[in-house]
């Protein structure tokens, strides 16, 4: 059902645009024999939050203790239904790609706030949100890390989600990358340091990680930033803007961050060096 809010000053201004002072007036051409002429006997309306307690509860009754394992990315989160009503209004409905700016206002607002948004929640200069989602950003990641430090070879944790593996995989089988991954614990669900600490070396030029990972793990991210950094490589991770709120954003100021589901992509030294090379050419 639609959500249509309708405020005490614009029942008024409904009921002045016919004439009347107050709603029963819409009614008095009725005999008083039809009129209940008292409140509904329903319980008051509820919140958003009390009707979705109510059907956890009612829920709960029905299968008690049950947990979600689906993993791989899929997890348990909260929608506002107010999300409807916002990306429904005209201003971000515009039908046309942003590169047609006169005709975009809507999807550029959008773009912008998402921005502006990721910028604060991880503390970094720049976000761009030009990647799809995570299996675009993982391949993309990894080509800026080679033009940044110029060298050729990528290491990759095996906890990453697979597809984002299998388009890294892609990208780089026809331009001579090689992909090393690193294992995980078979206990713990998380990356193998010992191993990524042999893998990367001086031809490095990015270590990828995810948090929370493929198993639904939170991976150390700071102990893999320290292996990377140490031979000179960039740190790529991906994340979920829940996870950057409950982190704080200045943990992020060393590295790179790869959107999980059709999010962004966040990289401090090439956006920089990307928007000031734009300024220059004039686009």
């Amino acid at each position: 059902m639609r959500y249509l809010p309708k405020s005490d000053s614009e029942r008024k201004e409904m009921l002045d645009a016919l004439g009347m002072d107050s709603i029963e007036h819409l009614y008095s051409h009725l005999p008083s024999s039809v009129l209940l002429n008292r409140p509904l006997a329903i319980e008051p309306g509820q919140s958003e939050y009390e009707i979705i307690d109510w059907f956890r509860a009612r829920g709960e009754e029905c299968g008690v203790g049950y947990k979600s394992f689906l993993g791989a990315g899929a997890y348990y989160h909260y929608r506002p239904v107010m999300c409807d009503v916002v990306v429904s209004r005209g201003e971000f409905l515009t039908s046309y790609t942003p590169y047609q700016a006169e005709m975009a206002q809507g999807t550029l607002t959008t773009i912008f706030e998402f921005q502006t948004m990721i910028c604060q929640l991880t503390g970094m200069d720049v976000a761009n949100a030009s990647m799809y989602d995570g299996s675009t950003a993982v391949p993309e990641a990894a080509m800026m890390a080679m033009r940044i430090t110029g060298r050729g070879k990528v290491v990759v944790a095996r906890t990453v989600h697979p597809e984002y593996r299998a388009v890294l995989a892609t990208y780089s089988r026809y331009q001579g990358v090689p992909i090393a991954e690193a294992g995980y614990d078979n206990e713990t669900g998380q990356l193998d340091f010992a191993a990524l600490e042999r893998m990367v070396d001086s031809e490095t030029a990015a270590v990828i990680v995810q948090s929370p990972n493929f198993f639904g793990a939170v991976e150390d991210w700071r102990r893999a930033s320290e292996i990377a950094h140490a031979k000179g490589a960039l740190l790529h991770v991906g994340v979920r803007q829940a996870r950057v709120a409950r982190i704080g954003g200045s943990e992020f100021e060393q590295s790179a961050l790869l959107g999980g589901q059709g999010e962004a992509e966040i990289q401090r030294e090439l956006l920089q060096r990307v928007c000031r090379g734009r300024r220059r050419e004039g686009t």
